[in-house]
């Protein structure tokens, strides 16, 4: 592998338990993430889709270091990385940023905007150019996202700021690392819809000039086709498809993914989502996974075999896999049926 396939970012088989505590609680774990691989290269975006209690937010914490994996390992530019120590999670976290989903409770609101960015700038003393003042990075990193004058919003509170504007102030302080990687989890879900596609436009423009790696965590699968050149669909703390995200959105390969496709805002389906709505239930309980494939509980396409065995993640095209029995030989006709998903929606 040559260095520029080299991901910058890679997670090899994750996996995340958290133990329950109390009486009930007592022997038993929520099984958050379970063999997890994805790979982040500079210069590309990753979108990481699934919805609420997916674990897609557990895991870019994993990612970032806040939380430590049950096993599994992280590569940072091809090498393990060991985040109990406190120097090496102070190295790692200068190439590894994150961008957190509230703006509002993200950025403290006791101290104004200068303390905000001058703080990252001093713990990450040792990535900034030399014989460069703080006041010309500050200028600079509040250029970088389009916040000008700088000298407007510097002494500014974060309540004195719209979301959109709180939200590239925390970009901002991300950038201030010089990082090589960017977690953006939910970053426009809380923000007005109007002032969404700057925000995604904004970290285009700084993952290109920039050549960041780029994962982008949404619940919305039509921004991420939008915005990141490959998706991967989480359900139930499991990856079960991933690809380029426009054949992906195309020509979902899972039934899930047909789902959250279903779900997003369809102008063709105005006025006719009532008749034949199917009602595919709830999530499953990550504390007792259903056996099989995760999914089959609700899944109208479901065979004996996805109640008794878990698939593995099948090719359906080069590029892309999908972690359903359809398209499996022995089992499937290697489609699937699209009426049978309807208008259903995630709940």
């Amino acid at each position: 592998m040559t260095e520029a396939d080299r991901p910058a970012l890679e997670a090899r088989h994750l996996v995340k338990d958290f133990r329950l505590g109390g009486i009930t609680g007592r022997g038993r774990s929520v099984h958050a993430v379970t063999d997890v691989s994805i790979s982040l290269h500079r210069g590309r975006v990753l979108a990481l889709v699934g919805e609420s209690g997916s674990g897609k937010s557990t895991v870019a914490r994993l990612l970032s270091g806040l939380e430590r994996p049950s096993s599994g390992e992280i590569l940072l530019d091809g090498v393990s990385v060991d985040l109990r120590r406190r120097r090496a999670f102070r190295r790692y976290k200068g190439s590894v940023q994150m961008i957190l989903q509230d703006p509002y409770a993200s950025l403290n609101s006791v101290h104004n905007i200068r303390h905000h960015l001058t703080r990252p700038l001093r713990i990450h003393a040792g990535a900034q150019p030399k014989g460069v003042g703080v006041d010309q990075l500050l200028a600079e990193l509040l250029a970088q996202v389009s916040l000008n004058p700088p000298e407007l919003y510097l002494d500014k509170f974060p309540h004195e700021l719209s979301g959109g504007q709180r939200q590239r102030v925390a970009i901002a302080r991300a950038l201030a690392a010089r990082p090589s990687v960017l977690l953006a989890d939910e970053p426009i879900s809380m923000l007005d819809v109007s002032i969404r596609l700057g925000v995604l436009n904004l970290l285009d423009d700084l993952r290109s000039r920039l050549d960041l790696a780029v994962l982008y965590i949404t619940h919305d699968i039509a921004s991420a086709r939008y915005f990141a050149e490959e998706t991967v669909v989480m359900y139930a703390g499991q990856v079960v498809e991933h690809g380029p995200s426009e054949d992906l959105t195309q020509e979902p390969a899972h039934p899930y993914t047909q789902l959250l496709l279903s779900s997003s805002p369809d102008p063709d389906r105005l006025g006719r989502e009532a008749e034949g709505d199917l009602d595919l239930g709830a999530p499953p309980s990550l504390v007792e996974p259903p056996s099989g494939c995760r999914f089959h509980p609700r899944c109208p396409s479901a065979m004996p075999v996805c109640r008794v065995e878990n698939p593995p993640a099948i090719e359906v095209s080069p590029g892309r896999t999908a972690r359903c029995w359809l398209h499996d030989p022995g089992h499937g006709s290697g489609q699937v049926p699209a009426a049978d998903l309807g208008s259903a929606r995630p709940r």
